[in-house]
């Protein structure tokens, strides 16, 4: 890592026309991505976690429409709002810049051909400092995998290569979608060693997530997001040890850790949604939901509440 960035998102909003309605994809998300540190990103499935990666990667959806700000600070170059940037402008930033690994990523490979062309073809593009066999046995795999097909990899084998393909550039800024899934204990704590690496190297890290057992002592922040919202953030070991908000409590308390209780209710669908946090109609709190609210902070944590009109 030769040098190192941040992103700030102020507000990222993201609405999504659809045939049965507008998807509130994201809603007033502010957080801050720091170089040398991972940000944890976790909530339930459906709950706009992803939509927040593609955000950050250039790769909403065609029709999203996008408010707020999401502004990569690079040191020693201008800064550069994300939401506004050009084509030309991310072939420019994506792999070089900012590193994406997706969720089921052998569908965003070429399947006619091997792993090992295309992951030659991106660090010829990148200007890589290794080669893709480097790249392979650093995230977990052999050489020999260079000459598979997509189609040839486990879930867990493709899971890796994406991550291969993610690292080519030296990214200051990864982002992490589900890097976890479909893989054993054994290369789970492989890849979070490897995202571990990196942040310790200067990048900022985001890793998006539905494994939080995983993630005390090996992430940093942890932000919870519920319904599009943003509802507390803090550092992970604090938020683990005392969560503040309901959602957050039912979340932790899900793990086998916390006791296995079944979180009430189901999740909303993200289609038309009021304008206010809607936990309240899963487990009713007083002062957090069912009505206007905002992020307020508490030193190094905020936490989502209802706003005092007597105020």
């Amino acid at each position: 890592m030769t040098s190192t960035a941040k992103v700030t998102m102020s507000g990222l909003t993201v609405r999504i026309p659809s045939d049965s309605g507008v998807v509130h994809a994201a809603s007033d998300v502010c957080l801050t991505l720091e170089e040398g540190r991972i940000l944890a990103l976790v909530g339930e499935s459906g709950c706009g976690k992803s939509v927040v990666g593609y955000a950050l990667c250039g790769l909403l959806p065609y029709g999203a429409e996008t408010t707020g700000n999401v502004v990569l600070h690079r040191a020693g170059s201008p800064d550069v709002d994300l939401t506004a940037a050009t084509p030309s402008a991310w072939r420019k930033i994506r792999g070089r810049s900012v590193g994406w690994i997706p969720q089921s990523a052998a569908t965003y490979l070429t399947p006619v051909r091997t792993v090992g062309a295309q992951l030659g073809e991106t660090c010829h593009h990148l200007g890589a400092m290794y080669g893709p066999d480097a790249l392979l046995e650093q995230v977990g795999l052999e050489p020999e995998v260079a000459r598979l097909y997509p189609h040839e990899l486990s879930g867990g084998m493709a899971q890796r290569a994406a991550a291969a393909f993610a690292l080519a550039g030296d990214p200051e800024v990864i982002i992490a979608d589900e890097p976890t899934s479909n893989l054993d204990p054994a290369l789970t704590e492989h890849t979070l060693r490897l995202l571990r690496g990196a942040a310790d190297a200067g990048a900022a890290v985001l890793l998006i997530s539905h494994d939080l057992a995983t993630l005390p002592g090996r992430s940093d922040e942890v932000a919870v997001m519920y319904a599009s919202r943003i509802v507390e953030t803090g550092p992970t070991e604090c938020v683990f040890r005392d969560p503040w908000h309901p959602y957050t409590q039912d979340l932790l308390a899900a793990l086998p850790s916390g006791g296995l209780h079944s979180i009430p209710g189901t999740p909303p669908t993200l289609t038309d949604l009021p304008d206010d946090c809607v936990y309240h109609l899963r487990r009713p709190a007083t002062g957090f939901s069912g009505g206007p609210t905002h992020i307020t902070r508490h030193g190094d944590r905020s936490v989502r509440r209802l706003i005092d009109v007597r105020s």
